[in-house]
């Protein structure tokens, strides 16, 4: 779910409101204050050069269910994936329901599933499968609100944001407005019984289905020092992993989170695909994020997922011509790559977001792709996460605002990815060193080598990438 505001302001009745979002902000201001090179979550071995796939059960078969996501399970491990971040598959409330089928973010149940998707016994085989496999399977977590009709409601009323004595629908912590997500309700974080309550139903996944981690969804809505008390909670039960579905808090790498949403670098590129900007504002948002974050950060990077996909637009509308070499851009920058469901199909379509869509499979003509990038990123320790891999260090060319260029280097693992980010033939020029050396193309599988001052010519949004 992502932000987006009614512009209605609710003056006077929102005093109460407001004095909560006032020690939000004043407990992650203090959050703030602490010493900048802090210690990171702990995580899991296996995230250390995993890939994440995402999961919309409803779209992802005709029959959208779990078992038939199961039955897909060794075509992804094939692929490549690492991490199944399955959306929300609890029960949805009916209340001010939007659509026929109505909202997965819209929880009336923490603890069950979702019976149009199958029973808690198929979710549980679906999760032994995947392990069995080496996949990892991490739920999406709505934390900031339920549905109308969730069980909290009528047992305690409490736990939600009053407004005159009334329920509200979410309010931006930042704006003091509403949103227009009317189907859910918004959860009061000053109550300590409900933040319990949260972390235990959070735990009953770990213990009772064994998943592996959570996507949580719209994570800067809830106080960070909620995250600092339930991530120890949550590493009683096993080591788990955790991405934020936000950007603009970087103390949630140091209260809970592994991995948060690559959103600037997301728009970015989508902004140099349609011109508006040149390669160089690639690194500008690199290093605004490495000025932000703690050093041992790193985002999940992105060209499409549920809410591009639905809202915003399909890759073709997103990113022209140019999708190809955007996925390797975020395949190959630092960060862990994200495949949406149907990319590997060549998904054309913007899928419903409250009925039912089904994705159309084909066969899944992008699927060797997808294979190489992953797999190179399984195998050359320099694209590995956070401070497992290397840093990308640009290789300056004499066609910067055209071509992104730039290596990575970890022990004696390298690549080098040259990309062309326009829509014209270019030819330039290397600079810079460190790079230079013999290499294998990965997708024509041909050696070739570069070094300074070497010239090139790509086609319009043509790459190189290039593995030691």
């Amino acid at each position: 779910m992502r932000k987006t505001y009614l512009a209605v302001a609710l003056g006077a009745t929102l005093l109460t409101t407001a004095c909560r979002d006032t020690q939000k902000t004043q407990a992650d201001a203090a959050v703030a204050t602490t010493d900048s090179s802090g210690t990171p979550p702990p995580a899991p071995d296996w995230s250390h050069n995993a890939t994440i796939y995402e999961v919309n059960t409803r779209q992802f078969s005709p029959e959208g269910n779990f078992k038939a996501v199961e039955k897909q399970l060794p075509r992804l491990k094939e692929m490549g994936v690492d991490i199944i971040w399955m959306m929300p598959i609890y029960p949805i409330s009916e209340k001010n329901k939007k659509g026929s089928l109505g909202s997965p973010y819209a929880i009336a149940d923490y603890t069950s599933v979702n019976p149009a998707y199958g029973t808690m016994n198929d979710f549980k085989a679906l999760v032994r499968r995947a392990h069995e496999l080496g996949l990892r399977v991490i739920l999406d977590w709505v934390p900031n609100h339920t549905g109308w009709d969730h069980v909290w409601v009528r047992e305690h009323p409490e736990w939600y944001t009053q407004v005159n004595g009334k329920m509200t629908a979410p309010i931006d912590p930042t704006t003091g407005k509403p949103t227009d997500w009317t189907d859910v309700v918004d959860l009061n974080y000053d109550n300590p019984n409900m933040r319990q309550a949260m972390i235990k139903a959070m735990q009953f996944w770990l213990r009772e289905c064994d998943v592996d981690g959570f996507r949580c969804d719209v994570a800067g809505f809830v106080p960070n020092n909620f995250w600092a008390e339930a991530r120890p909670a949550l590493d009683k039960v096993k080591t788990v992993f955790m991405l934020s579905e936000w950007e603009d808090q970087p103390e949630q790498f140091k209260s809970c989170f592994n991995m948060n949403y690559g959103w600037t670098m997301h728009n970015m590129m989508k902004a140099i695909a349609k011109g508006a900007r040149p390669a160089t504002g690639i690194d500008s948002v690199r290093e605004k994020n490495q000025k932000r974050f703690p050093r041992w950060y790193y985002q999940m990077l992105f060209t499409q997922n549920h809410d591009e996909n639905t809202w915003n637009g399909t890759l073709t509308e997103s990113f022209g011509p140019g999708a190809d070499a955007f996925v390797v851009l975020t395949s190959t920058l630092e960060g862990m790559p994200l495949v949406y469901n149907g990319m590997e199909a060549n998904l054309n379509k913007r899928l419903a977001f409250f009925e039912k869509d089904t994705i159309d499979w084909g066969n899944y003509p992008k699927s060797d792709f997808f294979k190489t990038l992953l797999t190179l990123k399984h195998r050359n320790r320099a694209l590995w996460n956070g401070t497992a891999g290397g840093r990308a260090v640009k290789i300056p060319t004499d066609h910067d605002d055209k071509i992104y260029a730039f290596y990575r280097q970890k022990d004696s693992d390298r690549i080098a990815v040259l990309v062309n980010l326009s829509t014209q033939p270019q030819t330039f020029r290397l600079d810079g060193d460190g790079y230079e050396g013999i290499y294998t193309e990965v997708f024509s599988r041909q050696s070739m080598e570069i070094k300074p001052n070497m010239s090139f010519t790509l086609r319009p949004w043509e790459y190189r990438v290039l593995t030691n």
